[in-house]
Protein backbone atom coordinates (compact mmCIF):
# COMPACT_ATOMS: atom_id res chain seq x y z
CA UNK A 1 0.00 0.00 0.00
CA UNK A 2 0.95 3.62 -0.58
CA UNK A 3 0.33 5.57 3.02
CA UNK A 4 0.57 8.82 4.24
CA UNK A 5 1.96 7.99 7.50
CA UNK A 6 1.15 11.14 9.23
CA UNK A 7 -1.73 13.78 9.16
CA UNK A 8 -4.36 15.29 11.46
CA UNK A 9 -7.98 15.53 11.37
CA UNK A 10 -9.83 18.06 14.10
CA UNK A 11 -13.35 19.98 14.44
CA UNK A 12 -11.89 23.54 15.49
CA UNK A 13 -12.53 24.42 18.83
CA UNK A 14 -9.85 27.09 20.52
CA UNK A 15 -10.71 26.08 24.11
CA UNK A 16 -9.55 22.44 22.55
CA UNK A 17 -6.99 23.33 20.17
CA UNK A 18 -4.78 26.52 22.22
CA UNK A 19 -1.78 25.25 20.48
CA UNK A 20 -3.97 26.64 17.12
CA UNK A 21 -2.82 30.40 17.88
CA UNK A 22 -3.97 33.96 16.34
CA UNK A 23 -0.30 33.46 14.42
CA UNK A 24 -1.92 30.36 12.27
CA UNK A 25 -4.93 31.46 11.33
CA UNK A 26 -5.43 29.23 8.64
CA UNK A 27 -5.94 26.16 10.95
CA UNK A 28 -8.92 27.65 12.14
CA UNK A 29 -11.20 25.36 10.26
CA UNK A 30 -12.62 21.79 10.66
CA UNK A 31 -10.23 19.18 8.85
CA UNK A 32 -11.93 15.97 7.98
CA UNK A 33 -11.61 12.98 6.00
CA UNK A 34 -13.65 14.75 3.66
CA UNK A 35 -10.92 17.23 2.68
CA UNK A 36 -7.73 15.13 2.72
CA UNK A 37 -9.23 12.03 0.41
CA UNK A 38 -9.38 13.84 -2.34
CA UNK A 39 -5.50 14.50 -2.39
CA UNK A 40 -5.29 10.91 -0.97
CA UNK A 41 -6.81 9.87 -4.44
CA UNK A 42 -4.86 12.38 -6.53
CA UNK A 43 -1.68 10.97 -5.25
CA UNK A 44 -2.93 7.36 -5.35
CA UNK A 45 -2.39 6.71 -2.03
CA UNK A 46 -4.23 3.88 -0.31
CA UNK A 47 -4.78 5.76 3.48
CA UNK A 48 -3.23 7.19 5.86
CA UNK A 49 -1.94 7.12 9.62
CA UNK A 50 -3.77 9.33 11.84
CA UNK A 51 -1.68 11.17 14.63
CA UNK A 52 -3.70 12.90 17.53
CA UNK A 53 -3.80 16.59 17.77
CA UNK A 54 -4.42 17.46 21.19
CA UNK A 55 -3.83 15.61 24.73
CA UNK A 56 -7.47 14.61 25.65
CA UNK A 57 -8.36 11.24 26.43
CA UNK A 58 -11.44 12.34 24.64
CA UNK A 59 -10.14 12.73 21.41
CA UNK A 60 -8.62 9.30 20.77
CA UNK A 61 -12.45 7.94 20.82
CA UNK A 62 -13.13 10.40 18.27
CA UNK A 63 -10.44 9.50 16.11
CA UNK A 64 -11.48 5.64 16.63
CA UNK A 65 -14.89 6.67 15.65
CA UNK A 66 -13.32 8.58 12.53
CA UNK A 67 -11.73 5.52 11.82
CA UNK A 68 -14.34 3.27 11.84
CA UNK A 69 -16.05 5.02 9.24
CA UNK A 70 -13.38 5.98 6.62
CA UNK A 71 -11.72 2.92 4.87
CA UNK A 72 -8.97 5.80 4.32
CA UNK A 73 -7.99 5.60 8.16
CA UNK A 74 -5.63 2.81 8.02
CA UNK A 75 -4.18 3.73 11.52
CA UNK A 76 -4.60 6.05 14.84
CA UNK A 77 -1.61 7.26 16.84
CA UNK A 78 -3.18 8.55 19.97
CA UNK A 79 -2.96 9.88 23.22
CA UNK A 80 -3.38 8.69 26.44
CA UNK A 81 -1.76 9.40 29.81
CA UNK A 82 1.59 7.52 30.28
CA UNK A 83 1.70 8.48 33.64
CA UNK A 84 -2.08 7.56 35.02
CA UNK A 85 -2.28 5.06 37.70
CA UNK A 86 -4.54 2.74 35.70
CA UNK A 87 -2.95 3.16 31.90
CA UNK A 88 -2.47 -0.34 31.76
CA UNK A 89 -6.82 -1.09 32.01
CA UNK A 90 -6.71 2.15 29.33
CA UNK A 91 -4.58 0.45 27.29
CA UNK A 92 -6.28 -2.88 27.14
CA UNK A 93 -9.19 -1.39 26.25
CA UNK A 94 -8.09 0.86 23.49
CA UNK A 95 -6.01 -2.02 22.01
CA UNK A 96 -9.60 -4.20 21.50
CA UNK A 97 -9.67 -1.89 18.13
CA UNK A 98 -7.85 -3.00 15.32
CA UNK A 99 -7.10 0.51 13.66
CA UNK A 100 -5.56 1.30 17.62
CA UNK A 101 -1.56 1.42 16.78
CA UNK A 102 0.40 3.50 19.10
CA UNK A 103 0.79 6.22 21.73
CA UNK A 104 1.99 10.10 20.77
CA UNK A 105 2.89 12.61 23.80
CA UNK A 106 3.93 16.01 22.50
CA UNK A 107 7.41 16.25 24.02
CA UNK A 108 8.44 19.09 22.18
CA UNK A 109 6.19 21.28 24.41
CA UNK A 110 7.37 19.75 27.51
CA UNK A 111 9.36 22.57 29.05
CA UNK A 112 11.97 19.51 31.03
CA UNK A 113 14.17 18.25 28.35
CA UNK A 114 14.26 15.12 29.91
CA UNK A 115 10.45 14.79 30.67
CA UNK A 116 10.72 11.01 28.97
CA UNK A 117 13.34 9.90 31.44
CA UNK A 118 10.48 10.92 34.05
CA UNK A 119 9.73 7.29 36.53
CA UNK A 120 6.02 7.89 36.03
CA UNK A 121 6.34 7.91 32.22
CA UNK A 122 8.99 5.54 31.53
CA UNK A 123 6.82 2.93 33.48
CA UNK A 124 3.80 3.70 30.89
CA UNK A 125 6.04 3.66 27.96
CA UNK A 126 7.34 0.35 29.20
CA UNK A 127 3.90 -1.31 29.01
CA UNK A 128 3.13 -0.30 25.16
CA UNK A 129 5.48 -2.93 23.50
CA UNK A 130 3.07 -5.72 25.35
CA UNK A 131 0.50 -4.54 23.86
CA UNK A 132 1.95 -4.63 20.44
CA UNK A 133 1.72 -0.68 20.40
CA UNK A 134 4.15 1.96 18.62
CA UNK A 135 5.31 4.89 19.99
CA UNK A 136 5.55 8.18 17.72
CA UNK A 137 8.58 10.42 19.26
CA UNK A 138 7.70 13.86 18.76
CA UNK A 139 10.61 16.14 20.09
CA UNK A 140 12.90 18.98 18.80
CA UNK A 141 16.81 19.20 18.85
CA UNK A 142 17.64 19.75 22.35
CA UNK A 143 15.20 16.72 23.64
CA UNK A 144 17.29 13.44 21.25
CA UNK A 145 19.83 13.11 23.60
CA UNK A 146 16.69 11.90 26.03
CA UNK A 147 15.29 9.98 22.94
CA UNK A 148 18.19 8.47 22.64
CA UNK A 149 18.46 7.14 26.42
CA UNK A 150 15.43 6.22 25.85
CA UNK A 151 15.07 3.88 22.62
CA UNK A 152 18.33 2.37 24.22
CA UNK A 153 16.19 1.19 27.43
CA UNK A 154 13.37 0.12 25.67
CA UNK A 155 15.17 -2.28 23.26
CA UNK A 156 12.24 -4.35 22.11
CA UNK A 157 9.85 -1.06 22.02
CA UNK A 158 9.22 0.25 18.29
CA UNK A 159 9.46 3.91 17.76
CA UNK A 160 9.37 6.64 15.06
CA UNK A 161 10.90 9.60 15.63
CA UNK A 162 8.61 12.51 13.92
CA UNK A 163 9.46 15.00 11.41
CA UNK A 164 12.96 14.08 10.74
CA UNK A 165 13.71 15.54 14.61
CA UNK A 166 12.35 19.13 13.65
CA UNK A 167 16.08 20.30 12.93
CA UNK A 168 16.55 24.14 12.16
CA UNK A 169 16.42 23.81 8.56
CA UNK A 170 15.33 27.78 8.32
CA UNK A 171 18.69 28.46 10.13
CA UNK A 172 20.36 26.37 8.24
CA UNK A 173 21.89 24.59 11.10
CA UNK A 174 23.00 21.05 10.88
CA UNK A 175 24.67 20.34 14.48
CA UNK A 176 23.94 18.88 16.81
CA UNK A 177 20.47 17.24 15.38
CA UNK A 178 23.25 15.52 12.62
CA UNK A 179 25.21 13.27 14.91
CA UNK A 180 22.08 12.93 17.77
CA UNK A 181 19.82 11.43 14.59
CA UNK A 182 22.65 9.12 13.55
CA UNK A 183 23.22 7.99 17.59
CA UNK A 184 19.16 7.63 17.01
CA UNK A 185 19.20 5.63 14.31
CA UNK A 186 21.80 2.87 15.71
CA UNK A 187 19.17 1.56 17.60
CA UNK A 188 17.70 -0.54 15.45
CA UNK A 189 13.94 -0.48 16.72
CA UNK A 190 13.77 3.42 15.88
CA UNK A 191 12.71 4.44 12.39
CA UNK A 192 12.24 7.97 11.14
CA UNK A 193 9.02 9.95 9.27
CA UNK A 194 10.21 12.21 6.38
CA UNK A 195 7.66 14.79 7.28
CA UNK A 196 7.13 18.00 8.65
CA UNK A 197 9.79 19.75 6.90
CA UNK A 198 8.32 22.31 5.14
CA UNK A 199 7.23 24.57 8.52
CA UNK A 200 10.54 23.83 9.80
CA UNK A 201 12.00 25.93 6.94
CA UNK A 202 11.71 29.44 5.75
CA UNK A 203 7.69 29.50 4.93
CA UNK A 204 8.07 32.51 2.44
CA UNK A 205 11.18 31.66 0.13
CA UNK A 206 12.10 27.73 1.01
CA UNK A 207 13.68 26.12 -2.05
CA UNK A 208 14.38 22.49 -2.54
CA UNK A 209 17.73 22.95 -1.93
CA UNK A 210 17.31 23.68 1.77
CA UNK A 211 15.83 20.66 2.50
CA UNK A 212 18.55 18.30 1.23
CA UNK A 213 21.43 18.50 3.33
CA UNK A 214 18.72 17.50 6.11
CA UNK A 215 17.53 14.28 4.11
CA UNK A 216 21.05 13.32 3.04
CA UNK A 217 21.36 13.04 6.60
CA UNK A 218 18.65 10.81 7.17
CA UNK A 219 18.73 8.30 4.06
CA UNK A 220 22.61 7.92 5.44
CA UNK A 221 21.74 6.77 8.57
CA UNK A 222 18.40 5.10 8.03
CA UNK A 223 17.69 2.24 5.69
CA UNK A 224 14.57 2.22 3.50
CA UNK A 225 12.86 -0.33 5.48
CA UNK A 226 12.89 2.51 8.67
CA UNK A 227 11.73 5.50 6.73
CA UNK A 228 7.92 6.50 5.78
CA UNK A 229 6.88 9.68 4.01
CA UNK A 230 4.45 11.95 5.84
CA UNK A 231 2.53 15.00 4.96
CA UNK A 232 1.74 16.33 8.16
CA UNK A 233 -1.83 17.31 6.59
CA UNK A 234 -3.03 20.24 7.39
CA UNK A 235 0.27 21.74 9.57
CA UNK A 236 2.22 21.35 6.60
CA UNK A 237 -0.44 23.68 4.65
CA UNK A 238 1.10 26.50 6.97
CA UNK A 239 4.42 26.53 4.55
CA UNK A 240 3.24 24.68 1.44
CA UNK A 241 0.51 22.53 -0.38
CA UNK A 242 -0.03 18.84 -0.06
CA UNK A 243 1.54 18.80 -2.94
CA UNK A 244 4.85 20.42 -2.16
CA UNK A 245 5.52 18.02 0.77
CA UNK A 246 4.64 14.98 -1.69
CA UNK A 247 7.25 16.23 -4.31
CA UNK A 248 9.75 17.05 -1.84
CA UNK A 249 10.28 13.33 -1.00
CA UNK A 250 9.35 11.76 -4.22
CA UNK A 251 12.01 14.30 -5.97
CA UNK A 252 15.00 13.08 -3.54
CA UNK A 253 14.21 9.37 -3.64
CA UNK A 254 13.43 9.12 -7.88
CA UNK A 255 17.50 7.78 -8.05
CA UNK A 256 16.62 5.24 -5.93
CA UNK A 257 15.06 1.61 -6.32
CA UNK A 258 11.74 0.97 -6.80
CA UNK A 259 11.47 -1.39 -3.89
CA UNK A 260 13.24 1.27 -2.20
CA UNK A 261 10.32 3.72 -2.94
CA UNK A 262 7.76 2.02 -2.56
CA UNK A 263 9.24 1.36 1.21
CA UNK A 264 9.45 4.61 1.89
CA UNK A 265 6.05 5.48 0.05
CA UNK A 266 3.97 2.94 2.39
CA UNK A 267 5.48 -0.08 2.85
CA UNK A 268 7.31 1.15 5.47
CA UNK A 269 4.37 2.38 7.79
CA UNK A 270 2.47 -0.33 6.94
CA UNK A 271 5.07 -2.89 8.10
CA UNK A 272 5.58 -0.75 11.38
CA UNK A 273 1.80 0.36 12.30
CA UNK A 274 0.46 -3.43 11.15
CA UNK A 275 -1.75 -1.77 9.00
CA UNK A 276 -4.45 -3.81 6.60
CA UNK A 277 -5.89 -2.87 3.27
Amino acid sequence: MRIDAHQHFWQYDPSQYPWISDAIPTLKHDFLPEHLEPLLAHHQFNGSVLVQARQDRSEIDWLLTLANAHRSIKGVVGWLDLQAPDIATQLERYTKHAKFKGIRHVVQDETDDRFMLRPEFLRGLAMLHNFNLTYDLLVVPKQLPAAIEIVNRLPDQKFVIDHIGKPLIKDRVLAPWEADMRELAQASNVSCKVSGMVTEADAEHQQLADFRPYLEVVFDCFTPDRLMFGSDWPVCTLAGSYDQVVSIVQDYIQPLSTSAQALIMGGTATAFYGLMD
